[in-house]
């Protein structure tokens, strides 16, 4: 129900064209094929799309893997390195910002070219990208939008943000809520209309700009909770106070929900959004801003507890569990835990000993990588960055006569054991 012509006579779509094979738009792909539609799929990494084309997927997460087999072989999905012409364009690529925290879109403005060519009238262009307010009416709009066709009656532009947790995005891209926003009223309403094609979830209507702000308000949001625990965190150490402790205490108020502090904060949502905010109203957002720098600034303050505790051995070989930026999960873009194996390198701390389960070696250069097994044989000072199952699950005899530093409070229970034993038989101070 969205291809029109000009006599506004609707025709459901078949063709469907998502820009952007990434940790969303390869999994929308998929879900879109699964649904029915025949979907061309476009990266401008050949590697990507030959992956793509061989029924594989370049990213971990759960049931994707044979998603993208099925739809592959059933012929409902193609990756490509250019688009093609469809009924609904879909553009998910990156959105990072500037070293000054401005917003980069260049890779916006590039897909929005690139289907420029294809654009027909009738056609539906929605931007999942997360993105400043105004980026679908002042990027999207001008550059991929072809004269003479007019939006909001020849074409039709919105912006619909996703909103699902990597390790679920196969199950939440459809059970959750969805938030769409058009230029006009008609583009909402025909986005409205596709969304619901495939999203059991309640599909939301609204304006560009609100969807816009409602996505980076969610994670500005959640920005803003995460730096309380961390800089509470942070001042609990000062004081000599257990800061895990005095959260479970806090919480144990009926109106108090502190979270768990961690080494920072990662991934593409919650450390870029809020910049995008703080840019756009630069004098209306102190909080927003002052949030980002705390958990900006957490890596700096673990990097300083690690060397503290290397100090205190002969010898230092640090090993520095977990890369990713969140548990169970192969994303490392803008990870604390990279932050803060970096700053245990420059500082020449120790020898350094990284490892997560995660990492794909023969895509990783950064830094040399450690198996687990000569971590634990060799580390004497044992560092849990990023909470991975595997490192969870870790037996107490593992993480015995060595110093301990978790910084996700996964080993809580087990350092409060060793914690309690006799002086004669603990093991090295935490």
């Amino acid at each position: 129900m969205i291809r029109t012509t000009t006599s506004n006579r609707q025709v459901r779509p078949t063709r469907v064209c998502v820009v952007g094979l990434g940790y969303i738009g390869l999994p929308t792909a998929a879900i879109l094929a699964n649904r029915g539609y025949d979907v061309v799929g476009v990266d401008i990494r050949p590697d990507v799309v030959a992956m793509v084309n061989r029924g594989q997927v370049p990213i971990h997460e759960p049931g994707l893997g044979e998603l993208i087999e099925d739809v592959v072989r059933r012929g409902k999905l193609v990756a490509s390195t250019s688009p093609d012409e469809a009924d609904v364009f879909i553009i998910c690529v990156p959105t990072p910002f500037h070293p000054d925290k401005s917003p980069d879109l260049s890779c916006v403005r590039s897909a929005a070219a690139a289907i420029r060519p294809f654009v027909r009238s009738g056609n539906l262009i929605i931007l999942e990208s997360t993105s400043p307010p105004m980026t679908t009416r002042n990027t999207v709009v001008p550059i991929a939008v072809p004269e003479p066709l007019e939006v909001g009656q020849d074409v039709f532009v919105a912006y619909c943000p996703e909103r699902v947790l990597p390790g679920r995005i196969l199950v939440e891209a459809i059970q959750n809520d969805r938030i769409v926003g058009g230029i006009t009223e008609h583009c909402t309403q025909r986005t409205k209309e596709f969304y619901e094609t495939f999203v059991a979830g309640e599909v939301v209507p609204t304006t560009a700009i609100a969807a816009e702000v409602t996505k980076l308000a969610e994670n500005a949001f959640r920005d803003v909770n995460i730096a309380f625990a961390n800089e509470l965190s942070m001042m609990a150490d000062q004081l000599g106070a257990d800061p895990l402790e005095i959260i479970q205490l806090a919480n144990r108020h009926p109106r108090v929900n502190i979270l768990n502090p961690g080494p920072g904060v990662g991934g593409h949502c919650i450390s870029v959004d809020p910049w995008f905010l703080a840019h756009a109203a630069p004098h209306q957002s102190a909080l927003i801003q002052t949030a980002r720098m705390v958990n900006d600034t957490k890596p700096t303050f673990v990097a300083h507890q690690v060397r503290e505790l290397a100090d205190q051995v002969e010898s230092p070989v640090i090993g520095c569990l977990g890369l990713a930026y969140k548990p169970d999960v192969d994303d490392f873009r803008e990870s604390p835990s990279v932050e803060v194996v970096r700053q245990l390198i420059a500082s020449q701390a120790g020898e350094i000993l990284a490892c997560d389960p995660y990492v794909d070696a023969d895509h990783w250069e950064e830094l040399p990588l450690t198996p687990l097994s000569e971590v634990l044989e060799r580390s004497n000072v044992l560092v849990l960055l990023t909470a991975h199952q595997v490192f969870r699950e870790l037996p107490i005899a593992d993480l015995d006569h060595r110093h301990l530093l978790d910084t996700t409070g996964a080993w809580r229970a087990a350092i409060r054991a060793r914690q309690a034993m006799p002086a004669t038989d603990a093991a090295a101070p935490v």
